[in-house]
């Protein structure tokens, strides 16, 4: 039995529970959780944007060490450190054998089925993971084993906003350095696209959001310019770029409002990436003519287009080399009873990433 943070219902509250987690099976693992960031995708979950089953403990962005494996178990070993993926590939299906895993089309098949009860009921691992607890079970392909000397709190973030800000600046955006990227949306996935565009040369970094006071986190992550995000914000930029607009915008935070300015922000022949996980009826409005005469492309970015087998690890060797600052990410944490509170100040636009360690 152990502690977690249990969500009931829709728009619920947590509550933390005594679960009891399924035995292993023969590719299972258990694992001890280190830390668990807390994701906006979490948060659409929670709300219904996103379609979860209850009662659910949430969390996938998380770490910690393999407490026990099945007995077919060979990718892990007991006291192996690791971080989650929460969208395992096959490997074998036609996306996996396309050099697309992150389109895997059995990658979530982990968060269909139940993986602990609670006073008798089944309880949902969110995202496949279930990171929101002290310990849970996961299949054997959602563990990255990651060495000893990367702090396990901050390779939690390795597994999702990392992953995926850094990625949908060079994989779906394809940033060339020197070029002008715009990052509109400033929580954990956002500052980690400002810094995967300085890791990636930018030329010039502009980091936009409603909220003023994350100008000093866009700049410590490594914006050159930061910006308050608004009706005048395509002006703004321009003003920035010799009216051009930039090569590349990163949208981060998934509202057809947002999206449609990220597309205007961007030059001629330039680049939006969508990243933000938005609902499905709220409708993006691009004209037919615009499409044609601005010759930009929009493009949407599942977990970075990464491969966290491969992509983690170079992560690391960058973070060694004092080229990703994960620290500057982190501006809260909290306990198995933050979770609300946690989604709060994402709802009211405040901070950066916040780190349960349970």
């Amino acid at each position: 039995m152990v502690r977690a943070a249990v969500l009931g219902e829709a728009n619920g509250q947590h509550e933390v529970r005594d679960i009891v987690l399924r035995d292993l099976g023969p590719t299972d693992v258990r694992v001890r959780i280190a830390a668990a960031g807390i994701c906006h995708s979490d948060l659409s979950l929670s709300n219904g944007t996103l379609a979860q089953t209850f009662p659910v403990v949430l969390g996938h962005e998380g770490s910690g060490t393999v407490a026990a494996v099945g007995s077919e178990v060979t990718r892990v070993a007991a006291g192996d450190r690791v971080v989650f993926n929460w969208a395992p590939p096959c490997r074998e299906c036609w996306f996996c054998t396309h050099d697309e895993p992150w389109l895997c089309e059995f990658s979530a098949a982990a968060s269909r089925h139940p993986h602990a009860t609670v006073d008798g009921d089944e309880v949902f691992p969110g995202i496949g993971t279930g990171a929101f607890a002290e310990e849970t079970v996961v299949p054997a392909a959602a563990l990255i084993p990651v060495p000893d000397d990367i702090p396990l709190e901050v390779a939690a973030l390795l597994g999702c906003a990392v992953l995926t800000g850094v990625g949908a600046v060079s994989n779906t955006g394809r940033l060339v350095a020197g070029e002008t990227v715009l990052v509109l949306g400033l929580g954990g996935v956002g500052l980690s696209a400002v810094e995967g565009a300085r890791l990636a040369g930018a030329g010039r970094i502009i980091a936009a959001d409603l909220s003023r006071e994350k100008d000093e986190l866009a700049t410590r992550c490594g914006a050159t310019d930061f910006v308050v995000g608004g009706e005048e914000l395509s002006k703004q930029i321009r003003v920035l770029t010799e009216g051009r607009g930039v090569d590349v915008a990163i949208e981060c935070v998934g509202r057809a409002a947002t999206i449609r300015q990220a597309w205007s922000c961007s030059r001629r022949g330039g680049r939006t990436v969508i990243v933000g996980v938005g609902s499905n009826d709220d409708r993006v409005d691009l004209g037919a003519l615009e499409l044609f005469y601005f010759a930009r492309s929009i493009a949407g970015c599942v977990y970075g287009a990464t491969d966290p087998d491969v992509d983690i690890p170079r992560l690391i060797e960058a973070w060694r080399e004092g080229l990703l600052d994960l620290d500057a990410l982190v501006t809260d944490r909290t306990d198995l009873t933050g979770v609300d509170a946690a989604f709060a100040r994402m709802r009211e636009g405040r901070g950066g990433r916040t780190l349960l360690i349970p």
